[in-house]
């Protein structure tokens, strides 16, 4: 996890958002532990609540369990409930700007193609990864 905190919103709430990219790019799987909340407070130098309320809302949200006495983990099926959570954030949030910006700048979809292809990584580029031996 990135050591850096922003000011555009609360420290728990982008512990929060760390976590989840964790899980979508497939660093976090189903069953694997969350580091502490003592380890994660002190690597990161915040408060142990502020580490507490990011992943209470990891709890809220069904996508880790706490097991009293041995820490929490990520629940089954968490990746899949976020990959359509975050796609029906972006299509609703994000994609109307990127849209708007592709008409007024009248780019094809051949360039929008050719020009993705220089800079980001493929589509499930982490599962590719992951399936090497």
């Amino acid at each position: 996890m990135d050591r850096e905190w922003n000011d555009s919103q609360p420290i728990y709430r982008q512990l929060r958002d760390r976590v989840v990219a964790m899980i979508l790019d497939g660093v976090l799987s189903e069953g694997d532990p969350l580091p502490s909340v003592r380890t994660v407070a002190a690597e990161y130098r915040v408060n142990p609540i502020t580490v507490m309320k990011g992943y209470q809302q990891l709890v809220d949200e069904q996508l880790v369990e706490m097991k009293r006495g041995r820490g929490m983990f990520i629940n089954a099926g968490a990746r899949d409930l976020l990959l359509q959570g975050e796609r029906q954030k972006f299509l609703e949030e994000q994609w109307p700007r990127i849209a708007a910006t592709i008409h007024r700048l009248g780019l094809s979809a051949e360039e929008l193609l050719e020009g993705g292809a220089s800079g980001a990584p493929p589509p499930n580029a982490n599962e590719e990864e992951r399936s090497k031996p």
